[in-house]
C-alpha cells in the first residue's frame, strides 16, 4: 500500500543570491512584524508616568537648547527661517535617522536568543524597527505641524510645492538608515568594537548634517564635502519645502538618492552572506 505524499508547507533554503532583500517572504510574516512594532511601542512607555508624552517632551527641550546655544549664543544662522521651526525640523528628521539606525544596528546581537531558537526572515526586525520609530517621527511631526501653523498664520513662512516631497525624504532616510544599520549589525557580530564606534559616530555625524545650520552658511571644501553627505539633500528639501527657506537644488536630492540605495545596496549583500554563520560569532 503506498502511502500519500507529504507536502511540505514551509521550504528553508541555504542559498540565495546575496542581493535579494527576499520581500516576498517578509510579507508573508507581516504579523510578526506588526507584534514586533507593537511590542516596541509600548515598551516605550512602560512603567513610566507621561507615557506619549515624553515623544513632545525630547524636541521641545532639545529645540530649547540648540536656540539658546547655537541660534541665541553662537549665533547662527538660520537662513531668515524662524530659530524654533528650524531648529525643531532638523531635531525631529535627526531623531527619526539616528535612532533607526542605532536600532537597526543591533539586528544580530540584540536578537540572537531568538534568532537560534525560530525561523523567520532576519530582515524583519529592522523593519520593524524602522516602521516603530515611524510612529514616533508622527507624533513628532504632529509637533511641527502646529508651531508650523503659528509661522505660517503670521506670515512668516512661504512654503512651497517641495513640501509635497516629504513621502519621498522619510523613505530616502529609513533606507538610509536601514542599508547602514545592516552593515553595522552584520560587522559587529565579529568586531564587538564597532558598537561604541557607531554611538560615538553618530554623535559627530549630526554636526557634519545641516540639523543646526543651513548649507548656505558653508563655503569651499567644507561646503563640497557636505554635499556629498546623504542626509543633505534631505534636510535642506524638506526645510526649503515646509520653510520656504534655503539653498536646496535637484541635483542636491539627486546624489542623496544615488549615494543612499547604493548603500542599501551593498548593506544587503553583508547583510545576507553575514545571515548564514553570524551564529557562530556573535
Amino acid at each position: 500500500m503506498n502511502e500519500p505524499q507529504q507536502k511540505w508547507t514551509e521550504t528553508i533554503e541555504d542559498s540565495h543570491s546575496l542581493l535579494d532583500l527576499k520581500l516576498k517572504e517578509v510579507w508573508r510574516y507581516k504579523d510578526l512584524i506588526y507584534m514586533f512594532v507593537k511590542r516596541d511601542f509600548v515598551s516605550s512607555f512602560k512603567q513610566t508616568i507621561l507615557g506619549p508624552v515624553w515623544f513632545f517632551i525630547n524636541p521641545i527641550f532639545t529645540t530649547l537648547a540648540y536656540l539658546i546655544i547655537f541660534g541665541n549664543i553662537a549665533g547662527l544662522s538660520t537662513d531668515g527661517a524662524p530659530k524654533v521651526l528650524f531648529y525643531l525640523a532638523g531635531v525631529m528628521l535627526w531623531n527619526y535617522f539616528s535612532t533607526c539606525l542605532t536600532g537597526t544596528s543591533s539586528t544580530f546581537a540584540g536578537n540572537a536568543g531568538i534568532f537560534g531558537k525560530v525561523y523567520f526572515p532576519r530582515l524583519v526586525t529592522p523593519i520593524s524597527v524602522v516602521i516603530s520609530n515611524l510612529m514616533k517621527f508622527g507624533v513628532q511631526f504632529l509637533l511641527f505641524l502646529t508651531f508650523w501653523s503659528y509661522f505660517l498664520f503670521k506670515g512668516e513662512i512661504q512654503p512651497n510645492v517641495w513640501m509635497l516631497a516629504t513621502p519621498f525624504l522619510i523613505i530616502l532616510m529609513a533606507v538610509f538608515a536601514l542599508g547602514t544599520g545592516m552593515i553595522f549589525s552584520s560587522l559587529t557580530t565579529k568586531y564587538k568594537d564597532l558598537n561604541m564606534l557607531l554611538g560615538f559616530g553618530v554623535s559627530l555625524y549630526m554636526y557634519a548634517t545641516p540639523v543646526i545650520y543651513p548649507i548656505s552658511s558653508l563655503t569651499g571644501t567644507t561646503r563640497e564635502i557636505a554635499y556629498y553627505n546623504p542626509l543633505t539633500g534631505i534636510f535642506e528639501c524638506f526645510k526649503y519645502g515646509w520653510l520656504g527657506k534655503g539653498d536646496f537644488s535637484m541635483p542636491m536630492l539627486g546624489v542623496s538618492t544615488l549615494i543612499i540605495f547604493s548603500i542599501l545596496v551593498l548593506g544587503t549583500i553583508i547583510f545576507n552572506k553575514v545571515e548564514k554563520t553570524f551564529m557562530d560569532t556573535v
